[in-house]
């Protein structure tokens, strides 16, 4: 009488290692531990078991978590059924994770998939297997941790004795070694940088300056001699960490405490320390800016389809101009804005708060943020008219109604209105679009950032101008003779360039055209 033939059970090898470490050679980590597995399988084929052809190898991920290709990869197919046993070599290949170890196994039941580690015997199915499984799993997990404890205890010994000990390089350094060891020509560069902060007193007077001499960030090359990152004007962020980094002091720093390090030291004390009370000076300076020009209507204006309009503001020719802007505009959500896009805050805020103050009989010593915080609940702002829904009041109504044409502009300041003047920097955008457009296509320019630099715009500026070449014929023919609806500016027609032809004149209230 004749064996009945075992069922055929497809298994899935798993690899892993956590490092690069010797991956370059010819028969690697990864290939010893399938090696191992596929003898296992063979021993196993009177079970019927057979090996996939298909490679599950995680080169280089750590077994923290479960973010890796090969093991997503192989989720996917056991989902799929196309795997019914799932081979490792050791158990901490799969994962180190005690809890994502339970996941793992709850998906493996769910789909009647068996787990094999080949030099650690036992069955997943019985109580016995799972409680092994868990010790082992303990034990990985307890490796792991105590493996970045030591690796942290080790970063901040060295740290503590001015090492270096990895990270991004600061201008005016290099490593050799694993050593900072001072660029001479960097090194000029930042104290260049500090001192030109001194005499400037402000980081946008400073980055100019140094954009006007041709200053850029430290430029980190792959090993080819490839630029990776770096090499391009600084902004004020990267400045104003540039300016605190005590490094430049020759210190070493680890979680707030500095060290003397064993690097040399670019700028001298005197020189940093006054750059940091500059700096201190500047930032107190801004916050009393911020609190003497409060936003008072923020939280409470919304325009008449019921988004939010938040506070920002614009600086031209050292003068601040302060409006409120719809909410649905900034998300770019062009298809849901209400009539009102922005307003100028000034006269609107006076405006409001003089109605307010006129109809409330107790507002009489209060200023006008209590008077705001303690009488309106909401301003509702339409093309035609502001509504002031007030909390309370003792002459009976709950609202105030304003026309638009009682909200005059007041100097220094801009509010929408239904003008029919002409927007006359539309048509000069344009140009200034298609020129630009014509010159890349045509090679004058090679890259938006070769334009970029020959015009000193920067680059993301010139991109959102480039948007306006690909407006629909008919738009650029009606701003060109100046019958383009009155409400569109420049920024608007920036959004609204990305969408198809039919789409921008919907958005931009132009008729729609219909196509046979």
């Amino acid at each position: 009488m004749t064996a009945k033939p075992e069922k055929a059970r497809r298994c899935a090898i798993y690899t892993r290692k956590s490092t690069e470490h010797g991956l370059e050679l010819e028969f690697n980590s990864l290939d010893a531990q399938r090696e191992a597995c596929e003898a296992y399988i063979k021993s196993q084929s009177q079970e019927g078991w057979s090996t996939l052809s298909q490679r599950y190898d995680d080169a280089a991920f750590s077994g923290g978590n479960l973010e890796r290709p090969a093991l997503q990869n192989l989720l996917n197919d056991i989902d799929a059924g196309q795997v019914n046993v799932v081979v490792v070599y050791k158990i901490d290949r799969l994962t180190r994770s005690l809890a994502d170890f339970a996941k793992l196994v709850e998906r493996f039941d769910a789909k009647g998939v068996s787990f094999v580690a080949v030099t650690q015997q036992f069955n997943t199915t019985t109580s016995m297997g799972r409680l092994t499984l868990n010790v082992l799993l303990s034990f990985a997990q307890f490796e792991r941790e105590l493996s970045s404890e030591r690796v942290r205890d080790k970063v901040a010994a060295s740290r503590q004795k001015g090492k270096w000990t990895g990270g991004g390089v600061p201008l005016g350094y290099e490593v050799k070694d694993k050593k900072l060891v001072l660029d001479a020509e960097e090194a000029d560069t930042v104290r260049l940088i500090f001192q030109r902060y001194l005499a400037l007193k402000c980081l946008r007077r400073l980055k100019a300056d140094l954009d006007d001499r041709g200053i850029v960030s430290k430029r980190r090359t792959n090993r080819a001699d490839r630029t990776v990152s770096g090499g391009v004007p600084m902004t004020h962020g990267p400045l104003a960490y540039l300016l605190k980094n005590r490094t430049y002091l020759g210190e070493i720093g680890h979680k707030g405490t500095w060290f003397p390090g064993e690097h040399q030291a670019i700028v001298d004390p005197a020189l940093f320390n006054a750059v940091q009370e500059l700096l201190k000076t500047n930032s107190i300076a801004r916050h009393r800016q911020r609190c003497e020009h409060p936003s008072l209507l923020k939280g409470l204006l919304c325009d008449d389809h019921g988004d939010r309009m938040s506070p920002s503001f614009t600086t031209k020719r050292g003068v601040r101009y302060r409006f409120y802007v719809n909410n649905a505009l900034l998300k770019g959500r062009t298809e849901q804005i209400g009539s009102i896009t922005r307003v100028a805050a000034m006269d609107l805020e006076q405006r409001v708060v003089a109605a307010v103050r006129d109809r409330c009989s107790n507002a009489g010593g209060q200023s006008d943020k209590e008077l705001v915080n303690e009488h309106i609940e909401r301003v509702t702002l339409s093309r035609d008219n502001v509504l002031i829904l007030l909390k309370t009041s003792d002459k009976g109504a709950s609202q105030i109604e304003l026309a638009r044409s009682q909200i005059r502009r007041a100097a220094g300041a801009k509010i929408e209105t239904d003008t029919k003047a002409p927007n006359a920097s539309l048509p000069y955008a344009l140009t200034r679009a298609h020129c630009w457009s014509n010159g890349l296509c045509n090679g004058t320019y090679r890259s938006v950032e070769e334009l970029a630099a020959i015009v000193k715009w920067n680059p993301k500026v010139i991109r959102k101008v480039l948007r306006l070449a690909f407006l629909a014929p008919d738009i650029i023919e009606a701003i060109m003779h100046g019958t383009q609806p009155t409400s569109l500016n420049v920024s608007e027609l920036q959004g609204i360039a990305a969408y198809s032809w039919d789409k921008q004149r919907r958005l931009s209230g132009f008729p729609e055209r219909n196509c046979l």
